[in-house]
């Protein structure tokens, strides 16, 4: 990148720090429009086998924690700069932010979003009046198409991360939570480009510098884990992720100089974990958080905080912005890896589609089948089963003689074909005059004798089901 296009406010050559006053001031002039959330102990927290806490950071308005920075940001500008507006670019979260509080300050707003960016966050964007700009294959190069646009424009540009004033705004959290848990061990960040470790931890080091600041990242981006190794920011590849928001290639040099000293330690959790963790807050807390906010949790999941036990935790639950479809994938990951679901051992060329197979793997592993209930459940890998299912149907001849499923299918039509029959004569000859086969009476009889069939099949069904299972497991 060209010397003139550089982001003045995070050079890498000349990286700047923030002080306690600058986190009192954002957290004076964020007082009354940013939430002050929750830290809530959690529900099951003995299960863990510590003193949990939750910091419910995903019940600000657009979602995340990304508000303070951004409002604080907003509020510092030039009255001239505010007339100009201010360009950021984002994975979604910051974008969303500085969108929403942009329009209520009246400050024009250009977010550059990678295209792999969800549309809903491209359109949420947009209802708030943003300029919207889908550009690069990760924050990295979506940065570089900004920063031009910023140059050319004279616009403002908002580092979503790695900011002075966004760390400043993150710091806020800090404050908060020394006001609403007394004696705090530990807390557990999650890391992408470290603005938010960054802010936390000069907030809690000076305030409490017996607590310890715990990092979480993603196996699938470890940039902040990969900079404290070679002892400055250092590009890392990202890769597809649950933790989509965490997926920062070069972590911020603000924020890695300001963070690294007072980082205790830095994890780095698997994607299973990751998905078990989504899945746990919300069955059990009734949190339905993204992947980025759930690796505090699948740090202690996957044994790797084992040295907090008995202690006081505060896990930070970042975001919720996360899609139906990658919740549902996320929710069914996290099933698997609880053994609460689990796969079929067949190949995908011979399906079970047969009852009586899966009765027999049952009677196998030593269980007893107390009753059978049909339901479907729309998730990727069932859905992708059940179409190689129709597909495979379709391939096979159908045998000659009539299926039970042919003989309904004709005893409809039938029924369909005499149905409009009637129609046709009601509409030709006019309705019929009553007879005495239609009185009260003889309609009030079929009635019965039609409940007494369908009593029957249900009966006959139930004992069907019976028999089946005593030949399987008696």
């Amino acid at each position: 990148m060209d010397d003139d296009i550089i982001d003045a406010n995070c050079d890498p050559k000349n990286p700047q720090g923030i002080s306690i006053e600058d986190i009192t001031t954002a957290d004076f002039l964020l007082m009354d429009t940013v939430v002050k959330t929750p830290c809530t102990r959690a529900v099951n927290g003995s299960a863990y086998n510590m003193d949990l806490y939750f910091k419910k950071e995903f019940m600000q308005p657009t979602g995340s924690f990304k508000e303070r920075g951004a409002r604080f940001a907003l509020l510092l500008l030039s009255d001239r700069q505010k007339q100009i507006g201010v360009i950021t670019a984002s994975t979604g979260n910051h974008a969303l932010a500085l969108s929403y509080h942009g329009n209520q300050l009246n400050i024009p707003v250009t977010v550059v979003l990678p295209i792999y960016t969800s549309p809903w966050k491209i359109e949420k964007c947009r209802s708030y009046n943003a300029t919207v700009i889908t550009e690069g294959l990760d924050i990295s190069e979506s940065r570089v198409v900004a920063l031009v646009f910023a140059k050319e424009r004279q616009l403002e540009y908002i580092n979503g991360y790695d900011h002075p004033n966004v760390i400043a705004g993150c710091g806020t959290i800090g404050l908060e939570m020394l006001m609403q848990v007394p004696k705090i061990d530990a807390v557990i960040v999650p890391v992408g480009g470290g603005g938010l470790i960054a802010g936390l931890a000069t907030t809690l080091k000076l305030a409490s510098p017996n607590t310890k600041i715990i990092g979480v990242e993603s196996e699938k981006c470890p940039s902040f884990a990969r900079a404290l190794e070679n002892e400055s920011p250092i590009y890392v590849a990202p890769n597809d992720s649950l933790a989509e928001s965490l997926l920062v290639p070069i972590a911020g040099s603000n924020a890695y100089t300001m963070a690294a000293p007072f980082i205790d330690k830095l994890v780095v959790v698997r994607e299973a974990w990751v998905a078990l963790a989504m899945l746990r807050l919300v069955v059990e807390e009734e949190c339905v958080v993204e992947g980025a906010a759930a690796v505090g949790l699948a740090a202690i999941l996957a044994g790797q905080l084992n040295e907090l036990q008995m202690q006081r935790v505060i896990v930070l639950l970042t975001g919720c912005n996360t899609s139906p479809p990658a919740l549902g994938c996320a929710l069914e990951q996290g099933l698997a890896a609880e053994r609460r679901l689990f796969e079929d051992d067949c190949d995908d060329n011979d399906p079970v589609t047969d009852l009586d197979e899966l009765f027999e793997k049952l009677y196998k592993l030593g269980l007893t089948l107390s009753d059978v209930v049909s339901e479907t459940v729309w998730l990727k890998s069932v859905y992708k089963k059940e179409m190689g299912k129709r597909k495979e149907a379709k391939i096979k001849q159908q045998p000659k003689e009539m299926t039970q499923e042919e003989a309904k299918r004709g005893t409809r039509e039938e029924s369909h074909a005499a149905a409009r029959e009637d129609m046709r004569k009601v509409t030709e000859e006019g309705i019929p005059k009553p007879t005495s086969e239609y009185t009260h009476h003889v309609i009030q009889q079929k009635v019965q004798e039609q409940t007494q069939i369908l009593w029957k099949h249900k009966k006959s069904s139930t004992s069907n089901r019976k028999a089946i299972s005593k030949k399987h497991f008696m």
